[in-house]
């Protein structure tokens, strides 16, 4: 064989791997948008990596993350679904934050987005309908907003003694007004007056707890709000401190001292949101595919914090609780 042509055999096999890898499509990106920050979401973006895995997708291999944290602050939330946009990310997921979702929904009515919602997605104009949402977005809801009264009850059930009912929100939050309507809703029912305080900022979590009377038999209780998440913390020792049992909407406030909270188990919807981003990767399209409900709720107990408090829990509810922390 002459040179040349050995030359020109050698060229194009060393071209074929190269050509090969540019007719390999290109590993998909999901854009992650939260309200939240990445250190105290740990074990949900867990959990929603495992949905993914579980329908084929592993991060690192097939699949690509853009992480965009707001860290609390949700005006910063529409630049960071812009952002995400302008780098063509094959899809935005919201998973446990509703104002992200309202964000990313504002932001591209293309782009599929695959959500966790607080409370009825249809109210928040994310979808036309559970069973048809017929857009660019589908996913799961939680509802947690609307088991306000579910909460009231229990926290009755808890502290017989309470003689004052006090609930903080956030009045510019999405989930303000659907939590708002449902715990008033009970509250009439049961005979109960509930004292509305607002907080935005930081500093307003503290004037709202220095406002409530320094007497006995005071108790709070909470719905589902991404910004009192990032300060549980604070939130939880501040009622400690002025002896207020609180009935929160997921177990990672108990787990920071507050009293009790049931709503859905979170990583169970973390994991259905991961499996749902994976499906439209696969092709399906969000506005055929229903928004799903959690199913799955859980009531947790700080044995711990009722101690400190002086309140004897009822055995009725130590029997239903799904796990008592001591």
């Amino acid at each position: 064989m002459k040179r040349r042509q050995f030359m020109t055999l050698f060229g194009a096999a060393a071209a074929w791997p190269l050509a090969a890898r540019a007719q390999q499509p290109a590993v998909p990106v999901i854009g992650f948008l939260h309200a939240g920050s990445p250190e105290e979401n740990a074990k949900r973006v867990a959990a929603f990596r495992k949905g993914l895995a579980d329908a084929g997708f592993i991060e690192g291999q097939n699949v690509a993350i853009e992480y965009r944290w707001a860290s609390g602050k949700n005006e910063e939330l529409p630049a960071m679904a812009a952002d995400l946009i302008r780098r063509k990310v094959a899809l935005i997921a919201t998973p446990g934050s509703t104002a992200a979702a309202v964000a990313a929904k504002a932001a591209t009515a293309t782009i599929p987005i695959v959500f966790s919602s607080g409370t009825d997605p249809v109210d928040l104009g994310l979808v036309a309908s559970l069973s048809r949402p017929g857009g660019n977005a589908t996913g799961i809801t939680s509802l947690n907003a609307e088991l306000a009264a579910k909460r009231l009850g229990l926290l009755r059930d808890l502290v017989p003694r309470a003689a004052r009912y006090f609930t903080l929100v956030k009045p510019t939050s999405e989930l303000a007004a659907p939590f708002l309507k449902d715990l008033q809703g009970a509250a009439t029912s049961f005979g109960i007056h509930v004292t509305v305080l607002n907080a935005n900022t930081a500093a307003e979590i503290d004037a709202a707890f220095a406002s409530i009377p320094l007497e006995p038999d005071n108790v709070m209780v909470f719905g589902p709000e991404g910004f009192f998440y990032v300060h549980r913390a604070r939130i939880t020792k501040l009622a400690l401190r002025r002896a207020i049992p609180t009935m929160h909407d997921v177990r990672d406030y108990v787990d920071a001292g507050g009293l009790a909270s049931y709503g859905s188990d979170y990583f169970n919807v973390m994991e259905l949101t991961g499996n749902y981003a994976a499906r439209v990767l696969k092709g399906e399209k969000p506005a055929d595919l229903p928004v799903q409900q959690a199913t799955k709720f859980e009531f947790i107990i700080n044995l711990k914090t009722a101690k400190l408090l002086d309140i004897e829990v009822p055995q009725k509810l130590l029997l239903i609780a799904d796990e008592v922390i001591e």
